[in-house]
């Protein structure tokens, strides 16, 4: 099974490739954007002030970030996962364009990812995909995340965050948050991988998504394969961008809500459920379009 079908997006993504009007943030690397199966109008890439671009295609922040971005904005037809092409991708690098490297999770302070967060807030971001993890943790830096995340509740900002690769019992100061959508990696059996992170707040209020052997682009113009909850984040991503091309008057309560609800039933305290586009599409279309 393929992983699309595992989480029943094909047919999604058969009615729309998404709309311009729907902007992604990613907050990750810098992206290779030149890359052929990436359409450069559907790209916006938001500077740092060091101007970080993906000039060394061997980085781990740039194959990381290039990587994901296949998954939500490659061409269709691609081999990458390509779910929403059409949307407008916000590029909002965060770790630096150095040291070479294959690892699938990076790691960024809390003040910094605040600040990223408003910024791709400010830039009219619906939905931010965070395959992150939090770096030198501190009272005031959580507190600033705290309140940027809740700034995102209030400017109907949806955030999907990655549950962390360490294969612990725990959760961060993004994954406990009550709007977050915290997303764990899943085989394409639909088990949890060994490495996922787990925690009560996750298995309440998150998604499982496919995050072993992904296929995605490659920063070197060809495509890799790799896995971890990094990966798995953007299929809940371009699934909620997805369903808000196709219903773009619903409000992010209710596209977050039904993304949840469409879920098979919870029945773990730490594991969650897998991410079904079909029956979340189902649910929007009786409650929103009144039908």
């Amino acid at each position: 099974m393929s992983p699309l079908e595992l989480v029943k997006l094909t047919a999604l993504m058969e009615r729309t490739e998404g709309i311009p009007s729907i902007r992604i943030g990613l907050i990750d690397g810098p992206v290779a954007v030149q890359h052929a199966d990436l359409s450069s109008e559907r790209l916006v890439e938001m500077r740092r002030d060091d101007g970080a671009t993906c000039t060394q295609t061997n980085s781990t922040a740039c194959l990381h970030a290039t990587f994901i971005a296949g998954i939500l904005s490659a061409k269709r037809g691609s081999l990458a996962p390509a779910i929403c092409p059409n949307c407008i991708l916000l590029i909002r690098p965060i770790f630096a364009d150095s040291a070479a490297g294959h690892e699938t999770t990076l790691s960024a302070p809390p003040e910094e990812l605040a600040e990223s967060i408003i910024e791709c807030i400010d830039a009219g971001a619906r939905v931010i995909n965070l395959s992150v993890a939090l770096a030198h943790p501190s009272t005031a830096g959580e507190r600033s995340l705290e309140e940027v995340l809740h700034e995102a509740v209030r400017r109907g900002v949806i955030v999907v965050a990655a549950a962390g690769n360490q294969g612990t019992l725990g959760s961060s100061a993004i994954t406990r948050h009550p709007w977050v959508i915290p997303v764990v990696a899943c085989d394409l059996r639909g088990k949890p991988m060994n490495d996922s992170n787990l925690a009560g707040s996750i298995g309440r209020r998150g998604l499982m998504a496919p995050g072993d052997a992904i296929t995605s682009l490659s920063a070197s113009g060809e495509t890799i394969t790799l896995g971890g909850t990094s990966v798995a984040v953007p299929f809940v991503t371009g699934v909620i961008a997805l369903l808000w091309s196709e219903f773009p008057a619903a409000t992010a309560a209710q596209i977050k809500l039904a993304t949840l609800q469409g879920a098979a039933a919870r029945r773990s305290s730490v594991v969650p459920p897998l991410l079904n586009a079909a029956s979340t599409y189902e649910i929007l279309w009786t409650t929103t379009a009144g039908r």
